[in-house]
């Protein structure tokens, strides 16, 4: 039997396991067992996104009102019927909150294979990626549980400074960036921070609630760190961009009616406030834009190369993992868990918000 873990599409607290028999391999198919996963409030976004962003295309559950939310992590092969993918072999990539998955491998080569199931094949290619462990640069066995929680944040944080960067931040002089204690907005908050001293000279202001200023303001990586209620503080005639992380359609509204046209850019990228989303129609100022990062490191690599872009990202990685695992002074705290309630206790917590901002939960089934 398998269980995976699904949930309401229109209502997120309803949840439940579901268990099925294992289906018997088809000839070139995988097996594999789901060994950890790292479970976060991007994850809490791929649900709140699930239909605009064909979230729960990628392991549909065979009914319109459930879905399984993706999770990225580590799973070993069980059994295999492919030629060159053998039992026992370990693969980084995007899995359902499950304990095992069957994957149909295609474009298999020394570095992993994309899953070529018929339904996931008009998906984007970036989420369909499997990567072997025994040839990835950026995998040691010691790290899996900081690459599971980082390494796609990252990547996202890295496209959206990119991006900023891109288009010279749109004429701007401050970057306002919401559910700044977040993982992918404080990756971003440490790549913009890497730019200090450089032209052109743009601030970076995180936005958070209450309870998390003191830690998201003891990251460094902000030029200021202001609370919710405290953002219209600023300065309306400094041009300004929002890289909106918690999809809260109130404090988007705020910014919007503060800043009018001297805001420059809204980046729409996540919905940690996922009771709180709505629409962007009818707001001063520019029309919020969908950020989808697949799309600018489409970009970059048709302009730098694969590997080029490979080096760049791996560069930054470097620096922050360094920096986000200081002995003196790390910015996570791991916290594992094993079995059903384990992840339920997560998924409840991450949705009431209740997640203490330096913890990373790894839960397997």
């Amino acid at each position: 039997m398998t269980a995976t873990f699904i949930v309401g599409r229109a209502d997120l607290r309803r949840s439940q396991w579901r268990e099925a028999p294992a289906a018997p391999l088809a000839a070139g198919a995988v097996r594999l067992g789901i060994d950890r996963f790292a479970l976060t409030s991007n994850n809490i976004t791929y649900g709140a996104f699930g239909e605009g962003m064909s979230y729960w295309s990628f392991f549909p559950t065979g009914e319109a009102d459930t879905g399984c939310i993706p999770v990225w992590g580590f799973a070993t092969v069980t059994e295999s019927r492919h030629g060159s993918i053998a039992v026992g072999e370990r693969f980084y990539g995007y899995y359902p909150m499950a304990d095992e998955v069957v994957l149909q491998p295609v474009a298999v080569d020394a570095h992993g294979f994309f899953d070529g199931a018929p339904h996931r094949r008009e998906l984007h290619g970036v989420y369909n990626r499997y990567l072997r462990c025994s040839s990835d640069p950026l995998y040691r066995p010691e790290d899996e549980a900081v690459l599971a929680l980082y390494r796609p944040l990252f990547t996202t944080s890295f496209l959206i400074d990119d991006f900023l960067a891109d288009n010279a931040f749109f004429g701007a002089h401050k970057v306002l960036v919401s559910s700044a204690s977040s993982k992918t907005a404080y990756g971003l908050g440490f790549c913009l921070a890497a730019r200090r001293g450089s032209e052109p000279v743009v601030a970076t202001v995180g936005l958070t609630s209450s309870g998390n200023v003191a830690f998201t303001a003891g990251l460094g990586c902000y030029d200021e760190v202001l609370a919710y209620a405290d953002v219209t503080r600023l300065a309306p005639d400094d041009p300004a961009v929002y890289v909106d992380m918690s999809g809260n359609a109130a404090l988007r509204a705020t910014i919007h009616g503060h800043w009018r046209d001297r805001l420059t850019y809204s980046c729409s990228v996540g919905g940690t406030h996922w009771e709180d989303l709505g629409g962007g129609k009818g707001l001063p100022g520019p029309r919020p834009v969908l950020f989808f990062a697949p799309a600018q490191a489409k970009k970059r690599i048709s302009e730098w190369g694969a590997r080029g872009f490979e080096d760049r990202l791996a560069t930054a990685w470097i620096a922050f993992l360094a920096r986000a695992r200081d002995p003196a002074r790390p910015w996570l705290e791991v916290v594992a868990g094993q079995g059903r309630q384990a992840v339920e206790s997560t998924y409840s917590a991450l949705l009431e918000g209740t997640v203490p901002a330096n913890e990373g939960r790894i839960l397997s089934v």
